[in-house]
């Protein structure tokens, strides 16, 4: 089934591929190899289970496309909060997969053998692991990261006490570790066009701006006032597209996205409001500046347009595209490698869909 703007149309069966696990899912990240480590499609999928003792789950659509097979299993302590495999594989044999939790750890996934088409295999070992908090082995939960697609050798993470930390991770050193927000950090993600400037959000409910030649200083583009009794309501997630001077954010219980202008920071310069319960994720398009996804609590995955049609107020009220899910939607995800696949997780379920 695809993605349409009446909501589910039967197609062709190559236009959804959907693995069940054993257990409730939440991270999922694509692959940025073209062909997938194995002629094929390739995703990674973590377990969202309340104690210690999770997985991460390797899955490929092989290369003749019949189902999404499962060729490695990584234990992963707790459940990862994400998962995003490397901007530019390394070579063809083998690429590097972040994950994050309690420490940010990095795993080398070889390539899938699938000469047994029933039970296909990839290799995966942990290459290393990195502890933020240099005084001790304890290390402050992590909320997410992001990988410099400008600087590989760079990844940023986000923390609850407060930091963000850029990572030399060839060197498997802090090269930058700061206070970000007065409270917790919630999201952080590297400019498209200037590898050295970054931005996150956080419990406070602003997006900050970073620029990693002078971290002295920092910009306020946006403070959500929105909360209770006048207080800011926190910011959990931001992505930042192919477009340098477009932000996307959405608040906690929130049903609507925020679209900010770097150019003019301080309000919305487009919200976009379809969503009827709280939004859990978005990503924009690979391949274009305007097109954004979401996807929430009410079981929508939405497609929109940002040069939509749109009254005074700024406010893009009808997605170009819809899909129905059958539970609520915790992630969606664009793929880089093959643009014209979004990958949602439901439930047990992830779920390939053609757009």
């Amino acid at each position: 089934m695809a993605m349409s703007a009446t909501g589910m149309e039967e197609e062709a069966d190559d236009t959804t591929f959907v693995y069940t696990a054993p257990n409730p899912l939440y991270a999922m990240g694509w692959s940025n190899q073209r062909d997938g480590g194995g002629g094929g499609k390739r995703l990674a999928v973590g377990s969202f289970i309340e104690k210690y003792t999770n997985k991460v789950s390797i899955v490929e659509l092989g290369p003749e496309k019949r189902e999404l097979k499962k060729v490695a299993t990584i234990d992963h302590p707790y459940p990862a909060t994400k998962l995003m495999f490397q901007p530019h594989p390394r070579d063809e044999a083998s690429e590097l997969l972040a994950t994050t939790g309690d420490y940010l750890r990095l795993w080398s996934i070889g390539s899938t053998e699938w000469e047994d088409r029933e039970a296909p295999r990839a290799e995966a070992k942990l290459e290393c692991l990195l502890n933020n908090n240099k005084s001790s082995e304890f290390c402050a939960p992590l909320t997410s990261f992001d990988w410099n697609s400008h600087t590989p050798s760079q990844v940023g993470t986000s923390s609850i006490d407060t930091t963000c930390t850029i990572w030399d991770i060839n060197q498997q050193q802090v090269k930058h570790q700061l206070i970000a927000h007065e409270t917790e950090v919630y999201d952080i993600a590297f400019a498209p066009t200037e590898g050295h400037c970054f931005a996150s959000v956080g419990a406070d409910g602003s997006i900050r701006h970073f620029d990693q030649r002078d971290l002295s200083t920092s910009r306020i583009l946006y403070d959500d006032s929105g909360g209770s009794s006048g207080g800011h309501k926190a910011l959990l997630r931001l992505s930042w597209g192919q477009d340098p001077y477009h932000i996307a954010a959405f608040a906690i219980d929130s049903s609507f996205i925020t679209v900010i202008d770097l150019r003019r920071p301080g309000g919305a310069k487009v919200t976009l409001a379809n969503h009827e319960t709280s939004v859990n994720s978005i990503a924009w398009a690979p391949h274009s500046k305007n097109h954004m996804c979401s996807a929430g609590e009410d079981k929508k995955a939405l497609i929109w347009d940002l040069k939509a049609e749109q009254p005074s107020d700024g406010r893009i009220e009808q997605p170009i595209l819809c899909y129905d899910a059958p539970e609520p939607i915790n992630t969606i995800s664009w793929s880089k490698a093959h643009q014209e696949w979004i990958s949602i997780v439901y439930g047990n379920n992830l779920e390939v869909l053609r757009v």
